[in-house]
């Protein structure tokens, strides 16, 4: 069964990630791998803050894995910094999911399925053309 929120499109699954507010999963075709992401950007001027979900609760477990310094964003380049983990089989996931998909390559093999809400503003999508870019019409011309 296809997810109802799966993004196939490279540049559509990148815009939704840099929303500011985005969560998604990526999940891996060939072994079932499966990693639920937050990309958070508290400011416009701010770094990316990618974080992991890492317990029951959808919208509080998440765990710090790296950021996307301001102005790297288009390169999908994740930096663990001090406090992340770039051995975490998540962390490496994510950076090099990213990076594929910033160059408009939507790696085979790989399933990018966001949760039926907004990237930016997380308000719960309706309109078929919003859900499939994974933004409302107010905020997909923000991004």
């Amino acid at each position: 069964m296809t997810h109802p929120h799966l993004i196939t499109d490279a540049a559509v699954a990148l815009e939704f990630a840099l929303g500011g507010n985005a969560r998604f999963t990526l999940v891996s075709q060939k072994s079932g791998t499966r990693y639920t992401y937050r990309l958070r950007r508290p400011d416009p001027i701010k770094p990316i803050f990618v974080q992991l979900l890492t317990g029951p609760n959808n919208t509080e477990d998440y765990t710090y894995l790296g950021f996307m310094p301001g102005g790297q964003e288009q390169t999908g380049w994740v930096n663990a910094g001090r406090k992340g983990n770039p051995a975490h089989p998540a962390f490496k996931a994510i950076h090099w999911a990213l990076a594929k998909i910033a160059k408009g390559d939507m790696p085979e093999g790989l399933e990018f399925w966001h949760e039926g809400r907004c990237a930016r503003c997380a308000r719960v999508l309706t309109d078929p053309a919003s859900i499939e870019r994974g933004l409302g019409p107010e905020c997909a011309g923000k991004v």
